[in-house]
């Protein structure tokens, strides 16, 4: 596969720049493999697609706001800063990208809030647009982290809507977000209500629940024609032994292991053994899944309609079938779905 075969007459009305008003209202195209048929449902029908002791695997990444404002020293520039991660509590020391980089150099100091709240040195390069910066704080790191949060603003991509407004900070997030760590939300899994988790226990299909701290990389864009010269940023997981241990189970008995997006799909084709079961594992994964791919551990995903050139596209063709897939998002630009986060969902059998 080549990455000019990943291409699809996409539009820029097909971007839903909302979400739906209840988040299991989206649409819901169901795509099944060993048929080829494509039918169209509402989301809050996906559990009519699973059966008792399924397991539905999630992603509990937390997204923190990483997206900052504030000013350099002497001449006052207007400087945005994207927290990435943080690189040693015990400094302050985080990875970030500034933008405008090109006026931002070592020994810079950069200001932001009322009164100067925080200030912060840069003290490297790291790349073109990347910096690591050392915060100048007095007081415990959990001061820190909590005033450097409440200055943040919730990291919406630019390319949904230019201003974050009051709706996001909730719907920016999944419902059953944990662990804080993801600089993007991780999108399958914002389709799920609290009716809707209530719906799947009474009917007896089970959760598990995995964490891959979702980073910028994940939307890098891919510049090469050959796919195998392309490399993955690192993001860091966790699959618990109780997880695995779950998965392993219904897997076992011939129960259906349903993946909720490209990074649990990720997260899981990232530990597995010999003999394609799930292992516990807590670490970083660069792992980049595309055709041809034999998965382990999920017979089903559940994934929002991702970009040309994607690399959540890739994945999704690799699990779904080249043909089969793409025959799907042309029917879905043909029936009016909505593409990108808080689009609609594909489920493939």
């Amino acid at each position: 596969m080549k990455l000019s075969q990943y291409n699809y007459p996409f539009r820029n009305d097909l971007l839903a720049k909302y979400p739906t008003e209840n988040r299991d209202d989206s649409r819901l195209m169901v795509v099944n493999r060993q048929t080829g048929k494509i039918t169209h449902k509402i989301f809050k029908d996906v559990i009519d697609f699973f059966s008792p002791n399924d397991v539905f695997i999630f992603n509990d990444t937390k997204v923190f706001p990483a997206r900052l404002y504030g000013n350099k020293e002497k001449t006052g520039a207007e400087i945005e800063i994207f927290l990435l991660r943080e690189l040693n509590p015990e400094l302050k020391l985080w990875d970030v990208l500034v933008d405008p980089a090109r006026k931002i150099r070592i020994g810079n100091k950069l200001y932001f809030g009322e009164d100067d709240l925080l200030v912060a040195e840069v003290i490297d390069n790291t790349t073109s647009r990347g910096r690591t910066l050392r915060f100048l704080f007095d007081g415990s790191h959990d001061e820190f982290k909590e005033t450097l949060y409440r200055m943040g603003e919730t990291p919406l991509p630019k390319w949904i809507r230019e201003k974050v407004e009051e709706i996001d900070k909730e719907r920016y997030q999944t419902i059953f977000a944990k662990h804080e760590g993801a600089v993007a939300a991780p999108t399958a899994g914002l389709h799920f209500s609290k009716h809707l988790l209530k719906r799947m226990e009474i009917k007896g299909i089970d959760s598990a629940f995995i964490t891959l701290h979702i980073g910028l990389g994940n939307f890098r864009t891919v510049d090469v024609e050959d796919l195998t010269k392309h490399k993955m940023d690192s993001e860091q997981i966790f699959i618990t032994e109780e997880a695995a241990q779950q998965v392993n189970q219904a897997k076992m008995a011939g129960h259906r292991i349903c993946a909720v997006g490209t990074t649990v799909m990720r997260a899981i084709e990232s530990s597995v053994s010999t003999n394609g079961m799930l292992k516990p594992y807590e670490g970083w994964t660069n792992k980049f899944i595309f055709a041809p791919y034999e998965f382990n551990v999920a017979d089903s995903m559940i994934s929002n309609f991702h970009f040309p050139y994607s690399t959540q596209l890739m994945m999704v063709v690799a699990f779904g079938g080249y043909d089969l897939v793409m025959e799907a998002y042309n029917t879905a630009i043909k029936e009016g779905y909505r593409f990108g986060t808080y689009g609609d969902a594909m489920l493939i059998l």
